[in-house]
């Protein structure tokens, strides 16, 4: 089940993609901050697929502004959708996992411990979920319900680059690089690869971890 809250076209391409592989998919339309559109999501994927078995927290924005410019609008946009959603979804899902359980990998940020200048919001909803992640574990665990955190740093994606963070001569991306001690960007296959771990039952023994997927970025 892909979730998309406004990109139609790119959620169908990786719906495209997992049944060019072989899988059944489908693109589902909600915003994760509001309870309706999430019950939708849950009733849409037990129509489709029955139960749950593995759920990825990826849904979140950002934006860059210092303090003195902070707004209460964009406060509680980045809180509503990085930490009030997840906490939504992973509410909702519950009633999905089946006796086995499963497991739930929340998609952080390094921002929760490098605290960068001009992400005073994102870094809180960050921290706050790498909070919820360690809280949740315990909480779930009669369930057999395990719950990590995959915190990227530094990462080419469509997020970064509307923001201005990498391209051609781009001096953020090479100070971010030069930081970096992997010296370069990560990519979302850095990312998925470590997802897919935390999904697998090779991570059976895991579970309330924040994984900093950072390329050594601190």
């Amino acid at each position: 089940m892909v979730n998309y809250a406004s990109d139609r076209t790119g959620a169908e391409s990786v719906v495209d993609a997992i049944i060019a592989g072989g899988g059944r998919a489908i693109a589902i339309q909600a915003d994760v901050s509001k309870s309706a559109d999430v019950a939708e999501l849950f009733e849409r994927a037990k129509e489709t697929f029955g139960s749950l078995d593995i759920l990825v927290n990826n849904a979140g924005v950002y934006q860059a502004m210092s303090v003195a410019e902070l707004t209460e609008e964009e406060f509680h946009r980045e809180i509503n959708i990085n930490l009030l959603g997840p906490l939504l979804v992973i509410r909702e899902s519950l009633p999905y996992f089946g006796p086995d359980g499963g497991s739930i990998i929340n998609i952080g940020s390094g921002a929760s411990r490098s605290h960068p200048p001009g992400f005073s919001i994102y870094s809180a909803s960050k921290a706050g979920l790498d909070a919820v992640t360690g809280v949740l574990a315990k909480e779930l665990a009669p369930q057999r319900i395990r719950v990590n955190s995959v915190n990227p740093g530094a990462t080419l994606s469509e997020g970064t680059k509307e923001a201005g963070l990498y391209g051609v001569d781009n001096d953020i991306e090479k100070n971010l690089v030069a930081m970096t001690p992997l010296g370069r960007m990560g990519t979302p296959g850095d990312i998925a690869k470590v997802v897919s771990f935390l999904a697998s039952d090779d991570s059976g023994w895991l579970t309330g971890e924040v994984i900093f997927a950072s390329g050594g970025l601190r």
